[in-house]
């Protein structure tokens, strides 16, 4: 694995190195020594596996409010998405500032997002799969969600007229997030 800090810190890029052979390819997706090194080892409690059908289908930006913050780990395992987290940390020197990533089931790569994090992606193919673990239970009610397109975060998305949920539709745009919130403790 090679691991990389990526600019909001406690963001991790990891790319996974297959050993292949004639039958295929074996490939080390998790090692708790190394993630310990990096300060990355969590006590994972649920893995959850997303599939959207349609290319330029948009899920996010989704939160949970503390004391059930969660750390996520992700991965594509068929097709292609453009993964983005913004930075809800209240404290953080990159509060309100995102990053984006290309994940997919060929470039092999994964990004580990802290607790404190608004989380989402959008599908650049079809039949796009998605397994991402998770340090926390996730409740309804203790959802949040900011605003996928709001034109304060400015965030470059690769579709103008995305498939969304109407809940992710409704979802708050960041000064209200940041004027009722302030922000998340993590």
């Amino acid at each position: 694995m090679l691991i990389k800090e990526r600019k909001l810190r406690g963001v991790y890029e990891i790319e996974l190195m297959p050993y292949k052979d004639s039958r295929g390819y074996f490939m080390r997706t998790y090692s708790e020594e190394i993630f310990s090194n990096f300060g990355m080892h969590k006590k994972w409690i649920q893995e959850n596996h997303s599939v959207s059908l349609k290319r330029g289908t948009i899920r996010g930006l989704h939160f949970q409010f503390p004391p059930y913050t969660e750390t996520k780990l992700i991965r594509v395992v068929k097709g292609k998405i453009y993964d983005v987290f913004v930075d809800l940390r209240k404290d953080s020197p990159t509060f309100a500032q995102w990053d984006s990533i290309i994940l997919s089931a060929a470039n092999k790569k994964m990004i580990f997002i802290p607790r404190g994090f608004s989380h989402g992606f959008c599908t650049l193919t079809n039949n796009c799969e998605v397994i991402y673990k998770v340090d926390n239970s996730y409740y309804p009610e203790k959802e949040g969600s900011i605003l996928w397109n709001d034109p304060d975060l400015g965030i470059t998305w690769p579709t103008q007229n995305p498939i969304i949920s109407e809940k992710d539709m409704r979802a708050k745009p960041l000064k209200e997030f940041i004027a009722l919130f302030n922000g998340l403790e993590t």
